[in-house]
This record gives C-alpha cells, sequence and structure tokens, in this order.
C-alpha cells in the first residue's frame, strides 16, 4: 500500500531540550493510524511537523510522495489544501458562527461567491452529524460534542485527503465519545481519507483504528495493530494495552489480550489495579 505520510530522521529540539531523535514513520495511504505515548513524548509536536507548523532540527517529511522541506512557499500552500485539521479543543474563532467558521479555510485558499460558501457549509455541517440551525449558532452556544463536530466540519471544509485529529474525543462523555469515533470511521471510509489520530483514549484506538504508533524514547519504538503490539514486551507497551484499562477496552470491543500481555502474575498485578507506570495521566 502506498505511503501517504513518510517521516525518515526527524530532530526535533527546543532549545536544549530533544524532543524526536531519528525518528521513523510511515502511514499508509487510506489507514486511520493512533499515535499514542507518555505526556511530552511529542505526539503533537510530530503532527505540527508534519503540517508544517513546527520547522524539525533534521530529518525528511514526505506527504503523497513530495518532500515537504524542499517545497517553497506557494507549492507548500498548494499541498495544504490536501489536509484538514481538528485541534485539541477545537480552535474555533470564538467571533465566528459554525458557518463562518467552517468557511474559513474556503477563503483562505479560494476566491468564491458567498452563496456557494454558504451552500458547502451549510453540506459540511450536515455532514458530520449537526443540525441545519447549528451553523447560524457561535461556539459558545454549542456542547462540547457539537464544539467537536464543528470542528471537524471545519477540518473538512476543502474535501482533503489526510485528516490530522488531535485527541478528538478528549473532554467528551462515553457516549459522545463513542458517536465521535463511530463518526469518523464512517467519514474516513466514504470519503477515503487517511487519519492520523493522536488520541489516548483506548476505547478509540480499539473501535476504529488500523494501526496504532508508540512514541517513547524519542522515536517510534512500534507501529502496528493492537494484537501486534501487545505481543511487544517493552515496559510502556505492556503497561498501556495490557493494564486494566488496556484489558477492559479490548474486552468491552471483543479484542482477547494474549501473549506477553497476558502475564499478570509476570508483573504481580493484582486484577483492577494499576500497574507502576501504568497510563494515568498519559496525553
Amino acid at each position: 500500500m502506498a505511503a501517504a505520510i513518510q517521516v525518515s530522521g526527524l530532530v526535533t529540539r527546543f532549545g536544549e531540550q530533544v524532543v524526536h531523535q531519528g525518528l521513523d514513520l510511515e502511514v499508509r495511504a487510506g489507514e486511520i493510524l493512533g499515535v499514542v505515548g507518555g505526556s511530552g513524548s511529542g505526539k503533537s509536536v510530530l503532527m505540527r511537523s508534519i503540517i508544517g507548523l513546527q520547522q524539525p532540527a533534521e530529518g525528511r517529511i514526505a506527504l503523497f510522495g513530495q518532500d515537504v522541506g524542499a517545497m517553497d512557499s506557494g507549492s507548500h500552500a498548494e499541498l495544504a489544501r490536501s489536509w484538514g485539521v481538528l485541534f485539541q479543543g477545537g480552535a474555533l474563532f470564538s467571533g465566528l458562527t459554525v458557518a463562518e467558521n467552517v468557511q474559513v479555510p474556503m477563503r483562505e485558499y479560494f476566491d468564491m461567491p458567498e452563496a456557494l460558501m454558504d451552500e458547502i457549509a451549510a453540506y459540511k455541517v450536515a455532514l458530520v452529524g449537526l443540525p441545519a440551525e447549528a451553523g447560524a449558532k457561535y461556539p459558545s452556544e454549542l456542547s462540547g460534542g457539537m464544539k467537536k463536530r464543528a470542528a471537524l466540519a471545519r477540518a473538512l471544509a476543502l474535501d482533503p485527503a489526510l485528516l490530522f485529529l488531535d485527541e478528538p474525543t478528549a473532554g467528551l462523555d462515553p457516549i459522545a465519545a463513542d458517536g465521535f469515533d463511530r463518526l469518523i470511521l464512517a467519514l474516513a471510509r466514504a470519503m477515503g481519507l487517511t487519519v492520523f489520530l493522536i488520541t489516548h483514549d483506548l476505547d478509540t484506538l480499539h473501535a476504529i483504528c488500523d494501526r496504532v504508533a508508540v512514541i517513547a524514547d524519542k522515536r517510534i519504538i512500534a507501529v502496528g495493530t493492537i494484537q501486534e503490539l501487545v505481543m511487544n514486551d517493552h515496559p510502556w507497551i505492556q503497561d498501556y494495552f495490557a493494564g486494566p484499562r488496556g484489558r477492559a477496552a479490548a474486552s468491552g470491543h471483543g479484542h482477547a489480550i494474549a501473549g506477553p500481555a497476558a502475564g499478570d502474575a509476570k508483573r504481580g498485578d493484582a486484577p483492577g489495579t494499576m500497574p507502576q507506570g501504568g497510563t494515568e495521566g498519559v496525553a
């Protein structure tokens, strides 16, 4: 399968702090890739590097075979039309209505008639499951789940091939989070999207992700299905996927945890307890 995103030898620094050191990642076209890692591991920094908001110190990033670092500003702006981003918290403009928020990318990249932008915005609002009247509302008038859907409508405004989602279900109740997961899966399959999904939500990983990439030790230490990852004996992977929360999520989605992950006696975990170095506080 062709690669939509290729990251090779990525090095990211903030002053003396090294966030990524020789990070490599390939995202296949058409897949939903979950990205997980401990707090401060650089998940969001990786996403920002891919879309050009963070300049890496070293390494190569290619989207659909095009070297992003070798592009001039005009070529990069043209490529940017091929992706949509849902940032943490939605990042909607508070002074704009939902429809006006959805129109922001259209105004940035195209000179379109107002009537056409209104029509497209209304379609995108409906596409993400919001009622028609939501288009005229301001973000402050929306529930948390509706804000997420409005932000998703904006991310889909230009019919992107790539969709970047940063903690899309954070702050949602379980019912709303499950509904959002099902929406992402349905849209990805219907629109042929490649999805780069940062999350700490184990239910989301089990429900919609084709593969999961794990960031630790400043690099990608493993990529695979969850069933493949639980065979990895790296301590962080074992604690994350085979701890009580991981086993509960797997059970809830009809998946069985096997291999090294099944060995409670090996780690001495009591049922229902968090293993040392577990997922509390993981972002």
